[in-house]
């Protein structure tokens, strides 16, 4: 995904966690100049580990960049820095992005789905403002009819931004929530339905079928639909997260996740395992609270903020 950041110092801002854990702790390594091979892979290993890529994309990373240097008899740290960027890059577009979806004939509809916790009904809002900006007519819809506050948090939120937002009543069915949120879109030429979901972690099966429910009505409603399918994840949970999508990967058709609190983590290496894993891209991160703390991910952009200051050294 391209990178439409107003503000670059803030997006960079957002990894700044990440590159004190992962960043520094690699140029350290790197730097080291008395060491062996196989110590330093070990330690290469151990941070990028610390860092929350976890161990198996760090084990596919570690050889990856082995089979890119092996023909190297010595090597900077310059050097080191940009292998191991390129071995970085090649593991995470290893499964390519895929693009988002829009709708030419109708509403694109977006279904946010994720853990209570994660900051989904905030990023909603975020992804409403976003769109909003760009032109285009926007419409929520506040489905988490199970969490005390849900609704009224949303609908606070729409009415701050002046978009419109078809909320459910308490404990009412989500899915006939969202009907009324296509019917309502369909009607006013809306262009981009967010619609929030409840976060409950129930037990799979539970979840599987009321996501199969929400699925069902929709593409009954507006074809396609949902568009697109997105996790919202808290940064900060780090391999849980990945134990997240990895889980509703498997229930619903997943096509984004949107990192949320990324300004306030140390564990950003997340997010090259959980494209590694799962094949699912990052299309979102949030850097702060205010509405235009959303930020389209760009990969090039992210490696640069941990790794570029020795990537790029004379």
């Amino acid at each position: 995904m391209g990178f439409f950041s107003k503000d670059k110092n803030k997006y960079l801002h957002g990894f700044a966690k990440t590159n004190d854990s992962l960043g520094k702790k690699l140029r350290f390594v790197t730097e080291n100049k008395k060491q062996n091979k196989e110590d330093f892979m070990e330690q290469l290993m151990v941070t990028m580990i610390e860092a929350d890529i976890g161990y198996r994309t760090s084990e596919i990373i570690c050889d990856r960049f082995f089979e890119i240097c092996q023909n190297y008899y010595y090597l900077f740290a310059k050097d080191i820095m940009n292998f191991l960027g390129q071995a970085f890059k090649e593991v995470y577009y290893e499964k390519p992005d895929s693009e988002i979806v829009f709708n030419e004939n109708g509403p694109t509809v977006i279904l946010m789905v994720g853990v209570n916790g994660s900051g989904k009904t905030s990023t909603c809002a975020k992804l409403a403002n976003m769109y909003k900006e760009e032109g285009k007519k926007v419409g929520l819809v506040a489905a988490d009819t199970f969490r005390a506050g849900a609704v009224e948090q949303l609908k606070n939120w729409a009415d701050r931004l002046d978009v419109p937002c078809i909320c459910g009543k308490e404990n009412e069915d989500p899915s006939s929530v969202l009907v009324q949120g296509c019917r309502y879109a369909k009607e006013n030429n809306v262009d981009i339905l967010i619609c929030d979901t409840a976060g409950r972690l129930q037990n799979k099966l539970n979840l599987m079928a009321e996501l199969e429910k929400m699925h069902r009505v929709l593409g009954k409603e507006i074809e396609g639909a949902p568009h697109n399918t997105w996790l919202v994840l808290d940064a900060n949970t780090g391999q849980n997260g990945l134990s997240q999508a990895e889980l509703f990967n498997e229930i619903t058709d997943l096509n984004g996740v949107i990192l949320t609190k990324m300004d306030g983590t140390s564990k950003g290496g997340i997010i090259i395992a959980i494209k590694n894993i799962t094949g699912i891209p990052v299309r979102y991160i949030t850097v702060g609270e205010s509405m235009e703390d959303i930020q389209a991910f760009d990969f090039d952009m992210y490696l640069d903020s941990i790794i570029g200051e020795l990537r790029h050294a004379s």
